[in-house]
This record gives structure tokens, C-alpha cells and sequence, in this order.
């Protein structure tokens, strides 16, 4: 990925830009994030990405947590760092299970995670391959222990995440460093395989 943004940042300005400049730097630990300077350049399309996350925020059906850690799935396998980062700082935030949010990157092979949290991190990645790869029995499980409304919730989380990861990572957005400024662990990468004898 790239390391820095592939189009250069815009003033910020106005009283809108003063308030988007106030919530990012809270946010961000005193600076604000790469990405809000970018997608300045439309106003409109930044509006309505923050009013999708706004509006989603009030879903209620599914656990948050599992939509967290099946999001952060989905940002690894598409490999956005920026909501990554994000999302291990919300889930600090909002007093989820740290230890696991640091975990998802390599929850194939972490032992912290509930059959039902590897069944949405797996659903999470097949939705994010190109072509999708869900399968009916992957579905059937999940629909089993959460039910309809929950799956189509956790469904349509899964597919914002990646509107706003394939976004990030086509513009060059990189990571704020949302979850250093909370003193949060970096996340865990995932074990290099191990090469086969010859």
C-alpha cells in the first residue's frame, strides 16, 4: 500500500471545516487524519460516508462486537490499515474486548475467539474476495445462531466496510495512528508461513 495519500490533501476551511477539524483532532490525538483532507475535495461524498457511519451506528439487530471484529476482517483481507487502526480505537472506545479487536488480523490462527466470532470474521472475508466466496453452509450457521435481522445487519456492515476500505486503500490512505494516541498495543500481524523444507 502506499504510503502516502495519491491526492494531495485540501484545506479544511469554513465553519463546517472547523467543526470536521474539532471531531478529527479529538479523534486523531491533536492532528487531523490524512483521509478527511482528501476527501475535502468532495465535500459530498465525505458527507455522505460520514452519514452512513453515523446512520449505522444506530443498527441495534446484531452484537457490536461481532460487527467490529467481522469489519476489522473484512479492512485486513482487503488490507486498509486506516480503518483497521480506526476500528481497534472504537472498539477501545466503546469498551469492547481489546485483546480480541488486536487479535483479528491473525484470528485464523488466534486461540481468543468464539466459534460464532470466527463464523462473522469468515463470512467477512469470503464477502470481501472478488468474486464473493460465502458459501450456503457458512450462511447456515450464521443464520442459525443469530438469526435473520442480525445477519442482514452484519451483512451490510461488512459491505460498508468495504465501500470505505476499497476507498482508502485506491486513494492511498494509510493510518492515522488513531490507536497509538490511546497507548493501545499494535495490532498483531499474522505469523509468516513457514517454509517447506526441500
Amino acid at each position: 500500500m502506499s504510503t502516502r495519500a495519491r491526492i494531495p490533501q485540501s484545506q479544511v476551511t469554513g465553519p463546517y471545516g472547523a467543526l470536521v477539524k474539532r471531531m478529527g483532532k479529538k479523534m486523531g490525538g491533536g492532528e487531523l487524519p490524512e483521509g478527511v483532507g482528501v476527501m475535502w475535495h468532495n465535500r459530498k461524498v465525505l458527507n455522505f460516508g460520514f452519514g452512513l457511519g453515523r446512520k449505522s451506528d444506530k443498527w441495534d439487530a446484531c452484537d457490536d462486537s461481532l460487527k467490529a471484529y467481522a469489519s476489522m476482517a473484512a479492512a485486513a483481507k482487503i488490507g486498509c490499515e486506516f480503518c483497521l487502526d480506526l476500528h481497534y480505537f472504537k472498539v477501545h472506545n466503546e469498551g469492547m474486548d481489546e485483546r480480541k479487536a488486536r487479535e483479528v488480523p491473525r484470528w485464523r490462527e488466534s486461540d481468543v475467539f468464539t466459534p460464532l466470532e470466527r463464523d462473522a470474521m469468515e463470512y467477512a472475508e469470503a464477502m470481501s474476495a472478488t468474486p464473493p466466496t460465502v458459501t450456503d453452509e457458512l450462511s447456515d450457521r450464521l443464520l442459525a445462531q443469530i438469526g435473520p435481522a442480525a445477519l442482514v445487519e452484519l451483512a451490510a456492515s461488512i459491505a460498508l466496510m468495504n465501500f470505505y476500505s476499497r476507498s482508502n486503500v485506491a486513494l492511498g490512505i494509510s493510518a492515522h495512528g488513531f490507536a497509538a494516541s490511546c497507548d493501545l498495543a499494535p495490532l498483531a500481524r499474522p505469523s509468516e508461513p513457514v517454509a517447506s523444507a526441500a
